[in-house]
């Protein structure tokens, strides 16, 4: 079967947004960055959801899959958004696997605070690049992709990041 390509990744069609070719442009490429990043993160939480042994096994199972759902969530904002401006959303694992920022973990178990340091390092790479992304988005007046960025993507991940690293906190030993 022979397929033809309608659209190459990394252009955008023109739709009458109001928005100039460049920031449609620069709106795609960093979200499409911010979306591999995403779907790793996604992937990530179900890894640990599923791995995840100890004393906090059961808080820390339905607090990690709480997380993926909301993860998902924004992949498809994300994607919805790139597609929206006129791009094409990178949908591939493997295409993900080749722009992601995140490292790959070890493909077997990680003690509990190895994989929660790991879900706060992934946060702390998508929320550096929201934020840049968001201010720069802001400049050239995409509101939509600006919106996005702060009040999903960043408002998400802060709140998740600050879930999971209360889990990091040493706990004092109560002396009898």
């Amino acid at each position: 079967m022979t397929t033809r390509t309608v659209q190459e990744f990394g252009t955008v069609k023109q739709f009458p947004l109001g928005l100039s070719h460049d920031a449609r442009m620069y709106a795609c490429q960093r979200l499409n960055r911010i979306l591999a990043d995403t779907q790793i993160l996604y992937g990530l939480y179900k890894k640990h959801h599923w791995l995840l042994r100890g004393a906090t096994f059961y808080q820390l199972h339905l607090l990690l899959d709480k997380h993926a759902g909301e993860q998902l969530v924004l992949v498809d904002t994300l994607a919805e958004r790139v597609q929206t401006l006129g791009g094409v959303a990178v949908g591939d694992p493997r295409h993900v696997a080749e722009i992601t920022s995140i490292p790959r973990p070890p493909d077997g178990v990680e003690e509990v605070p190895a994989m929660l340091s790991r879900l706060l390092k992934a946060h702390e790479t998508i929320l550096t690049a929201a934020h840049d992304a968001a201010a720069r988005t802001a400049e050239l007046g995409d509101d939509g992709t600006n919106d996005l960025l702060v009040s999903q993507v960043i408002r998400t991940g802060e709140l998740q990041a600050w879930f999971v690293a209360e889990h990091l906190v040493d706990t004092p030993l109560v002396r009898a």
